[in-house]
């Protein structure tokens, strides 16, 4: 039987644990406006805050979503200030249990790992193997199935009250995804199936460590019951390596039917099996064993970004140090792969400040 833990509650609302939430989901955003009103009399409502749980009263607010377009289409949406910080304070308390549980290499929103770490770990893999099988959800944040992930959160919390908070972020983000196609009919569904609660809301921090926890049954069935050692996962992108060619391809099937029972589908055109010499996507990258390259379209995105910094420091919108930063930013991003020329040839761009007046 899996171990529960219990008498979370008085954990989670304690004033401590609320003034660091607090700290931690105002952590380089003290100049918007939302944040900057809580700041000067945080204490009084994190007070209330503190009320208004122990009640019972408190209720998430509304989400203000917008939709940005790179490459494809996402819908962000950001909780309010005060959401944040209960969402912090639930994660505190409750991150823990899973990390000490989480394989080592699942490298998304966990402290120490991150897309370098993931980036690294995919090379090291490929200079050892021969083939890779690099596997993409379809739609993971807008198709995740509500009554599945509360059902992984029960496996460890025994404490009522801090899963009704679950359920209530959980429920507060329902119309985020309501326009939203979902995910389809899968085998022994029938029509009511398509009203099932699904989605989480891209920004918010539980939704990060929520994909951790619903896809950590699938790291332990690849891992444990395929017996795939070189295995690792990014948020919602795998990648399998194997010398044998016709394993990754049972893998695949294998992967493809489990998914299917957590209501996820996976994108299948881009779910094949090549060898790692010709290298691969991931977080970003084109992945080979012996260089990395920079992906196309993360250089288009910073050529935007660049030209737009170089207009705005030429009309006297921003000053240099901010313009040097923007660039300093990338430089420091890039020179982890083969890309000295690439950065030569971005960077030539002449820089002129228009003078005023």
């Amino acid at each position: 039987m899996p171990k529960t833990y219990r008498n979370l509650w008085p954990q989670l609302v304690s004033f401590e644990n609320l003034w660091l939430a607090y700290l931690a989901a105002r952590r380089g955003k003290r100049s918007r406006r939302g944040v900057a009103s809580y700041d000067f009399d945080a204490e009084l409502r994190l007070l209330r805050l503190q009320e208004r749980l122990e009640s019972g009263t408190y209720a998430p607010g509304g989400y203000r979503t917008f939709v940005i377009r790179e490459w494809k289409r996402r819908v962000i949406s950001a909780a309010p200030f005060e959401d944040r910080i209960v969402h912090h304070a639930l994660c505190r308390v409750i991150e823990p249990i899973w990390e000490a549980r989480f394989i080592h290499d699942s490298y998304a929103c966990r402290r120490g790992k991150g897309t370098l770490a993931a980036l690294y770990r995919a090379q090291h893999f490929a200079r050892g193997h021969r083939h890779v099988l690099p596997i993409d959800i379809r739609a993971f944040f807008p198709s995740m199935d509500h009554a599945i992930l509360m059902g992984a959160l029960r496996r460890h919390l025994g404490d009522t009250r801090v899963i009704d908070l679950c359920t209530a972020i959980l429920a507060g983000g329902e119309d985020v995804f309501a326009e939203e196609p979902g995910p389809g009919l899968f085998p022994g569904d029938d029509l009511f199936a398509l009203t099932r609660p699904r989605g989480l809301p891209i920004g918010n921090l539980t939704s990060q460590f929520w994909a951790n926890v619903f896809l950590h049954p699938l790291d332990l069935y690849i891992k444990q019951d395929l017996r795939c050692r070189a295995y690792l996962r990014y948020c919602d992108d795998l990648l399998l390596f194997a010398d044998d060619k016709r394993e990754l391809q049972a893998n695949l099937i294998a992967i493809r039917d489990r998914l299917a029972a957590m209501r996820l589908a996976i994108h299948e055109d881009r779910a094949q099996v090549s060898p790692v010499a010709t290298g691969f996507s991931f977080v970003g990258w084109r992945v080979f064993p012996d260089r990395l390259r920079l992906r196309r379209r993360n250089v288009v995105r910073f050529w935007r970004r660049y030209r737009q910094r170089i207009e705005a420091y030429a009309a006297g919108g921003i000053d240099v140090d901010r313009l040097h930063a923007t660039v300093m930013g990338w430089v420091g991003f890039t020179r982890h792969g083969s890309t000295i020329g690439l950065r030569r040839a971005v960077l030539r761009q002449p820089i002129r400040r228009t003078p005023r007046g």
